[in-house]
């Protein structure tokens, strides 16, 4: 039985990971993490969708440029749109790439092209509240330098590119620390005026629904955000209808359009496939389909509940169980030597300490792979430690003289550690799993950003959007969820004290 649950679990792990992996035949298209990058992944699904034999796969939300880029460079994802000044200064490191021929010389080394220039610029740039513009004068990034009393909140990723906060600091004799906030949260903290200034998207929509002033660029510092298709050069031959289809896009998309279509997103809560679909249709920039503003209830037991509940049981099921199989072995190996038990338990607690999002970014670097291999592999990864340290923890707690009793019986050491210490174990071996299983359960809502599925999809556009209702439409099943493991394993360990506390059965007359 043992063996057979053990072989199950092994199978279950190597089959979600190779369902992963999409078919040669399928178009894998990717998206950054925030509004506009959502909406133009369905674009180029949709458009490419009737030319190919399989639906497109969409990899929604898969983070900052980094990951997005490393997908795609490892051949997870085939395309994503991307613009050209990140393209220079972020993916060549400043390499001269002035024009569309010079970046395709660039990249081509690495498999890669850029094509397709969709139409609309969508550049960084520094915006404040127009009241305060009004008061202190504010029109420039230079009056702003001479405001180093004013709080600016920054995205994490800006202040980390090449083209980002470092080099506007330098330039404009910048003086504030920023703080580092998520894009889509940055607006309502400026709204709230718990900060002051804020790196925005020049197509956002919450620019003018908030009322703030965009500063003007008055040293040039930021290049030309154009948005073109970044895709990998096998695409052309694998799939030419699609890549013929996905040409109509050229110049299709103006600035107007695209602040249209991230308004419906952000401020009407319109889905992004919705969105997509209505443009090609040709209603442009006026799509408007007659859809209701959906409500917590709808966002909380939408379409995608069961859907996002089934991936978020398999990535923790599959990633405890092979902790299990992992786990609970090598700790009864480790057990009797000290130093090495030491090492190996030091070592599953050093896991512990890697950030989640820069273990699954090696990850994919190491795989080449996206979606839930990384995840089930992080996961696993995460799980070790509870599952270890309490299966040892377990062991040392056997009192000695049980120990002995079963080698005074004539029990091998096997035989002891499986009618022993293993029963005598199993009660703290179980607390191990039980905490193991609450960690993947919290963990797996990262597995979004790499396009594994779960309840993590929810929260991470809710973040891009900043739509509260959304992500506790996340929130809320993921807790559920730990509640209703917590409940299995409660009822577990009230069913073992039983058996222990149960009288032997009486010898027969």
């Amino acid at each position: 039985m043992l063996r057979a649950a053990l072989l199950f679990l092994a199978m279950a792990w190597l089959g979600a990971a190779a369902s992963a992996q999409p078919g040669e035949g399928t178009l894998r298209v990717g998206s950054k993490r925030f509004t506009e990058s959502y909406i133009l992944a369905e674009l180029l699904a949709q458009t490419a969708a009737p030319h190919t034999a399989s639906p497109p796969v969409v990899r929604q939300g898969l983070g900052n440029t980094a990951i997005v880029y490393e997908a795609l460079r490892s051949g997870a994802i085939d395309l994503y749109a991307e613009y050209t000044g990140t393209i220079a200064l972020e993916i060549l490191k400043g390499s001269p790439a002035d024009t569309r021929e010079a970046m395709n010389a660039a990249l081509a080394p690495m498999g890669l092209g850029v094509a397709i220039p969709l139409g609309f610029n969508d550049g960084y740039a520094l915006a404040v509240r127009a009241a305060d513009a009004e008061r202190l004068g504010l029109r420039t990034l230079s009056d702003l330098a001479k405001h180093p009393e004013l709080k600016l909140g920054l995205s994490n990723e800006f202040l980390g590119r090449a083209d980002g906060w470092k080099g506007l600091a330098a330039r404009y004799g910048f003086t504030q620390a920023p703080t580092g906030l998520d894009h889509g949260l940055a607006y309502e903290a400026v709204a709230a005026k718990q900060i002051d200034a804020i790196d925005i998207y020049t197509t956002d929509a919450k620019i003018e629904h908030l009322g703030l002033r965009v500063l003007e660029d008055d040293k040039k510092y930021f290049p030309r955000y154009d948005a073109v298709v970044l895709y990998r050069l096998d695409l052309p031959a694998r799939l030419p209808k699609a890549w013929a289809a996905l040409q109509a896009l050229e110049g299709r998309i103006d600035e107007h359009a695209m602040i249209a279509m991230n308004a419906r997103a952000e401020l009407q809560s319109v889905p992004f496939d919705a969105i997509a679909r209505d443009f090609l249709a040709g209603a442009g920039q006026g799509a408007k389909t007659q859809e209701t503003r959906r409500g917590f209830v709808a966002k909380l037991f939408g379409p995608d509940l069961w859907q996002l509940a089934r991936q978020h049981l398999v990535l923790v099921a599959v990633s405890v169980g092979v902790a299990i199989l992992i786990g609970v072995p090598l700790a009864i190996l480790v057990f009797p030597h000290v130093r090495l038990r030491a090492l190996v338990l030091g070592f599953a607690s050093l896991l512990q300490t890697v950030p989640s999002l820069a273990l699954l970014a090696v990850l994919i670097s190491m795989l080449g792979a996206i979606g839930a291999l990384p995840a089930l592999i992080a996961l696993t990864l995460y799980s070790l430690l509870p599952i270890m340290r309490n299966t040892v923890t377990g062991l040392a707690e056997v009192p000695n003289g049980l120990r002995l009793a079963g080698t005074a019986l004539g029990m091998t050491p096997p035989q002891s550690l499986r009618l022993v210490l293993l029963p005598l174990a199993l009660p703290t071996l179980l607390a191990g799993v039980r905490t193991a299983t609450a960690i993947a359960i919290g963990t797996a809502t990262i597995a979004a950003f790499i396009g594994a599925g779960g309840f993590g999809e929810r929260i991470v556009t809710g973040l891009a959007l900043n739509d509260r209702e959304l992500l506790l439409a996340g929130a809320l099943p993921a807790a559920a969820l730990a509640l209703l493991s917590e409940g299995i394993f409660e009822l577990v360990e009230m069913l073992m004290r039983r058996r222990r506390r149960a009288p032997p059965p009486s010898p027969p007359p």
